[in-house]
């Protein structure tokens, strides 16, 4: 009896190490398993970080090559670059700090795909701008091709009609024909001879013609006298001035004749103030500001 109490208690004893051995063996899996679900969350985590990381560097030089062709952007499109600017560095600073829950992950997803949408438009708008930017270049470039024509042509107008204002100023001129000067004296009884010596002559006789011209002006005109003593010198007599060809000269007499546009004769009379002396003197006629014609007399 007492050799099968000892059986049964020894039997009972190696039940006991069964079991517990068992239990050791289910606890040991149980954290084995355990142990391989937080290693595997952790690397889930990890590679979960490492790929919002790379996604976030991706947008970063995608906003990086928007800019870089330094188109000229609106103020609007300048504060929406700052703001994903900003939002990129938060993103990257809280990535960096690596101790992020799952949830903060998700959290962190979500605001990176808000993100990624934000980028996608700001690249789109930076690209019609650049389109508008092309097309306004090119409506530049040919407006000022078109200007630039224009003004060309312009030119060639103005240099056209500058010609032709020249040529019809050159015909609508008067001009004088057959110019002769003839020296006279004045005596007592009012009648007047001609003379070729200095000490008797007093007055000076201006003859000349001017033929038909369409083109001149029918009406009075201006004519001025510049006369020349041997010396070149100009006899001063009203002290007037006028200009001819851009420059202003000064004349010894003026007076008028009346243009009717037919071909006519025309006299001038001039008495000398002072003394003539003995030489070659020349006149020279002049119609508003155009030459007229020249003539000359000696006296001796």
């Amino acid at each position: 009896m007492e050799n099968q109490e000892q059986k049964r208690n020894d039997n009972n004893k190696i039940y006991f190490l069964i079991a517990v051995i068992i239990a050791l063996m289910g606890t040991s899996v149980y954290l084995f398993l355990q142990k391989n679900k937080t290693e595997q969350r952790i690397v889930t985590v990890v590679d979960e970080r490492t790929a919002l990381q790379t996604e976030l560097e991706k947008l970063e030089t995608e906003l990086e090559q928007a800019n870089s062709a330094n188109t000229k952007t609106t103020e609007e499109l300048n504060s929406k670059d700052e703001q994903l600017k900003t939002k990129i560095t938060e993103l990257k600073r809280a990535l960096a700090n690596g101790s992020l829950t799952r949830s903060q992950l998700s959290k962190t997803r979500s605001e990176l795909q808000v993100l990624r949408n934000s980028v996608t438009q700001y690249t789109s708008d930076i690209e019609a701008l650049q389109q508008q930017n092309a097309i306004l270049t090119v409506e530049r470039d040919s407006l000022k091709t078109t200007v630039s024509s224009v003004s060309k042509q312009a030119q060639e107008l103005s240099r056209k009609n500058d010609s032709l204002n020249t040529r019809v100023k050159v015909g609508s001129a008067l001009k004088g024909v057959g110019i002769s000067v003839a020296p006279l004296k004045i005596k007592n009884s009012g009648r007047e001879v001609d003379v070729d010596k200095a000490s008797t002559a007093k007055k000076l006789k201006i003859s000349f013609s001017i033929p038909a011209n369409p083109l001149a002006e029918k009406g009075m005109h201006d004519v001025y006298m510049r006369l020349l003593d041997p010396a070149g010198n100009l006899i001063t007599g009203e002290n007037g001035t006028f200009t001819s060809n851009g420059q202003e000269l000064q004349y010894t007499y003026k007076t008028a004749i009346d243009y009717t546009g037919d071909a006519k004769n025309y006299t001038l009379d001039w008495v000398n103030k002072a003394v003539f002396i003995p030489g070659n003197y020349t006149v020279l006629l002049y119609a508003d500001s155009s030459d007229l014609g020249k003539g000359s007399f000696s006296l001796r």
